[in-house]
């Protein structure tokens, strides 16, 4: 999952505690991700940015002042 989020396969080696890229991909390939769906959520402030990052949402965009983020279901 982590692979997923992060596209990152160097530093999902290094989590796992991998000395072998290969060992590594091997479990990235073993996980499929076929639901694209996301919790969508708007902040207005610096206070709900805060609490938004801190819960797992993710930065997405910002749109007529206000900033989008997700979260995968």
């Amino acid at each position: 999952m982590e692979y997923h989020r992060t596209k990152d396969i160097l530093h999902v080696m290094e989590l796992l505690g991998h000395q072998d890229i290969k060992t590594t991909m091997i479990y990235t390939h073993l996980v499929h991700f076929e639901n694209d769906e996301y919790h969508v959520k708007v902040s207005k402030n610096l206070e709900e940015d805060e609490q938004l990052l801190a819960s797992g949402f993710e930065y997405v965009t910002d749109r007529e002042g206000l900033k989008i983020y997700r979260k995968r279901k």
